[in-house]
């Protein structure tokens, strides 16, 4: 009887063992659950919080892109437009108070004539440079190929370029993001790579269009965040980013610069 009960004592014993053993087993598989997902989310927060610094980062160049622009407009419209018209102004009271020689008052009329023109000239460009009307009558291949031979005239970098892009694939807008981004690098070559030439080219396959850019400049070291940083690159960055796109960009120090933009 009694070695009935130490066996049965055993049994209960092995029972709680195995009972408790799964108890822990069971603890052990929700802590390990527990911090895993607490891991999970910790590096979608993380993830997110970029994605976040970096569309701020994307809106501030766009906001910074704007009041350059304006800056840019308002120097032109001071510079150019605003001195044209003070001579306007004076020659016009010269003829107003009426003490000229009749010489003197063609001379004077001719130079209010003459500074008329130039100064219509002078609004023609500022309206052009903010948007090109071939741009808007033509569309983005007819404006890149006319921004492109601007270049190739005077000389400053010889630009090849191979356009093929259905009509109509992307919206006005998007259109003139596009060509705002094509002058963006070819001024970059200009000014800051030095290059001598560049080449454009857009291709449409399969319901997508790719932009492929490069010049033989100076170029930089693309690894370095920093370089990634200027207010150049990031304009381009916040507009292809307007467009919905990506881009793959490849620099090196003296192996110049190439971008490729899918949209």
């Amino acid at each position: 009887m009694e070695e009935f009960f130490a066996k049965e004592d055993q049994v209960i014993v092995i029972v709680l063992i195995g009972v408790l053993l799964l108890l822990l087993m069971g603890a052990a598989l929700l802590l390990f659950f527990f911090f895993s997902r607490k891991k999970i989310v910790a590096k979608e927060l993380e993830k997110k919080t970029l994605q976040i610094n970096h569309q701020k980062e994307i809106i501030q160049s766009i906001i910074v892109t704007q009041e350059e622009e304006r800056k840019r407009i308002a120097q032109d419209l001071h510079d150019d437009i605003s001195s044209k018209l003070n001579v306007i102004n004076l020659n016009a009271n010269l003829l107003k108070d009426g003490d000229l020689s009749p010489e003197e008052y063609l001379f004077v009329n001719e130079g209010i004539l003459d500074v008329t023109d130039k100064t219509l000239e002078s609004a023609r460009k500022i309206a052009h440079n903010l948007l090109p009307p071939i741009l808007a009558q033509f569309g983005l291949k007819d404006a890149i190929e006319e921004l492109a031979d601007s270049f190739n005239n005077s000389r400053k970098i010889n630009i090849d370029y191979k356009i093929l892009y259905p009509k109509k694939h992307l919206s006005p807008q998007n259109e003139l993001h596009l060509f705002r981004i094509t002058q963006e690098l070819i001024n970059n070559s200009v000014r800051h790579g030095k290059a001598r030439n560049c080449s454009i080219k857009i291709n449409y396959n399969s319901n997508k269009l790719y932009f492929d850019y490069a010049d033989d400049g100076i170029g930089f070291n693309s690894e370095n965040i920093e370089n990634k940083k200027g207010l150049g690159i990031k304009n381009i960055e916040s507009r292809v980013s307007l467009l919905n796109g990506q881009f793959q960009l490849k620099s090196k120090q003296n192996e110049g610069f190439k971008i490729l933009i899918t949209i």
